[in-house]
């Protein structure tokens, strides 16, 4: 994991112990002597959009790092106080100033080692006109063909997109068959 350990209690300040609490829990956790508290370490949430028009794809040079300058969906992490879907809209505007609707759910990535789950979902684009926010150097359409394959950022972007073009195919090519059906795996 790419966090640090919990070293204090965020309740009263005391040095925890990493140690299976007395409720019947069955991993180690990090209590605190002094209160109890149990302090739970959850996977943060990365949200972001696949934004689509004509068949192409918004794809954001990252102005940071990790992987500065490298390509990717717009994408972060997901704030307290928001959902999923309102988040993913957020980082699209934040990262590309774009206008989109959303649409539904299409990847379930989970990442166990970095502590990370990340979820895509299907965006239409409603308008060429970008705005790239401080995060972004470049935001721009690429078709399949032109993605820069490998120049993209992160794995579950390139996963997230090979997935997208298949099903993409299969729907033209079939109408019939089930459109975008939401994926949920797991990258090591």
């Amino acid at each position: 994991m790419l966090r640090s350990p919990i070293k204090h209690c965020r309740h009263c300040g005391t040095l925890v112990v990493y140690r299976i609490p007395d409720d019947g829990d069955t991993r180690e956790r990090a209590v605190c002597p002094a209160c109890g508290t149990i302090h739970y370490e959850n996977p943060l949430n990365v949200v972001g959009t696949i934004p689509v028009m004509d068949g192409k794809v918004l794809l954001c040079k990252r102005n940071i790092e990790p992987r500065r300058n490298k390509w990717t969906l717009p994408a972060g992490f997901l704030e307290l106080g928001e959902t999923a879907a309102e988040g993913a809209a957020r980082e699209t505007d934040e990262e590309a100033g774009a206008q989109i609707e959303m649409q539904g759910l299409y990847t379930i990535i989970s990442v166990p080692r970095v502590g990370q789950v990340h979820l895509f979902y299907r965006a239409r684009l409603l308008s060429t006109h970008l705005a790239p926010g401080p995060e972004t150097v470049e935001a721009r359409l690429f078709a399949e063909h032109e993605i820069p394959w490998d120049e993209i950022a992160f794995r579950t972007v390139s996963e997230t997109l090979k997935l997208y073009f298949a099903d993409s195919q299969a729907q033209a090519s079939s109408p019939s068959a089930t459109p975008y059906p939401v994926r949920d795996f797991s990258l090591g």
